[in-house]
């Protein structure tokens, strides 16, 4: 069904109590080293393989396009989300069986209906996923995430044979973790950048690519690109969509004098994209200062907010009332692959 407007607000207050606070910027005295953005379009570059990460709606999205497009995307880590296709184009669903666990979340279906729908040929072969490293990060102060739904989540992953690492975050809330975070360990509390001494993007990363440097803690020597949105969203509107005219492309020196590459597409959550937060997510997920030193380019594709998605989530629900999204021919899923086909993945 399509989710109406009440839903949605519903569903987006449970996920995140707290209002937004606007940060434009990281702090130059507390934050990373950070490079301003730059308006131009996406270019091609040597890309050797492509990966997804997301935190909370972000996260439900990277699932979609891993099991849509897994001949594709090699690997996949997520903080406080759940299984593939939980929603099952639900706002109710999404609500209780995929926040809370006040329903259940029914793995077994959602296990076969992917199934099924790799042999419609609605998703790449399932049989893709095998093998595939998946990284799991649940909070254990996470008000948000039932830790059934996360566990689940790495469930589905392992039943078709993906390498699947579980992360238990102690004394984390429902946020992204990060040492640049802005944000108390345990809180669940807008812009959802928890700082809790740890650094989950080595392990993050070493999991997906089996091994990384230390990151570049000094300035960093790579460009930001500001682009159009409008210019890969399906339709040629990413407002329709609810998608912003803004994504962002971190690109190293290194990829762009010609080095082969990976790509992570990074996923905000819920009241954090460009259009409320700025670019506290782009600037404070660490993941630019490890691009830095591990030839790879970071896509940060923006969500916003519209009728029944007021606070600017990824659809992993159904919101903009196609049944398709989470498989091929999905808006969203389509807008950010036809970026991710002109960087070269």
């Amino acid at each position: 069904m399509r989710a109406t407007r009440r839903w949605a607000a519903v569903w987006t207050l449970t996920l995140f109590a707290a209002m937004a606070v606007p940060i434009t910027e990281a702090s130059a005295t507390s934050g990373p080293y950070t490079v301003s953005p730059t308006a131009g379009g996406l270019a091609g570059y040597q890309i050797s393989g492509v990966y997804v990460a997301g935190i909370s709606s972000g996260g439900y999205m990277a699932g979609q396009l891993q099991v849509a497009y897994s001949s594709r995307v090699r690997g996949t880590a997520v903080f406080g989300a759940g299984p593939y296709y939980c929603a099952q184009n639900n706002a109710a669903q999404a609500l209780y069986g995929c926040a809370a666990n006040t329903y259940p979340d029914y793995l077994g279906t959602l296990e076969s209906d992917a199934s099924l729908w790799s042999a419609y040929g609605w998703i790449d072969p399932i049989e893709n996923l095998s093998g595939r490293p998946v990284w799991v990060y649940h909070g254990s102060q996470d008000t948000a995430i039932a830790a059934s739904v996360s566990r689940d989540g790495a469930r589905f992953w392992s039943d078709f044979g993906a390498h699947v690492t579980s992360v238990t975050g102690n004394g984390a809330g429902h946020a992204w973790v990060t040492p640049y975070g802005t944000e108390a360990c345990g809180a669940t509390a807008a812009p959802y950048l928890n700082n809790c001494g740890t650094d989950p993007e080595h392990d993050l990363l070493t999991a997906l690519l089996g091994s990384v440097h230390a990151e570049n803690t000094g300035p960093l020597t790579g460009t930001l690109t500001r682009f159009d949105q409008n210019a890969y969203a399906v339709g040629g509107s990413a407002a329709a969509l609810d998608m912003s005219g803004a994504g962002f492309a971190y690109v190293p020196k290194s990829c762009a004098v010609g080095s082969a590459c990976r790509l992570l597409v990074a996923l905000h959550g819920c009241e954090q994209g460009y259009d409320t937060v700025g670019t506290a997510f782009v600037d404070r997920a660490n993941l630019d200062q490890y691009a830095d030193t591990n030839n790879m380019i970071v896509l940060y594709p923006q969500a916003t907010s519209g009728a029944t998605n007021p606070y600017g989530c990824w659809d992993w629900w159904g919101y903009l009332g196609a049944t398709n999204y989470p498989i091929h021919g999905g808006a969203q899923i389509e807008s950010i692959m036809n970026m991710v086909s002109t960087l070269g993945g």
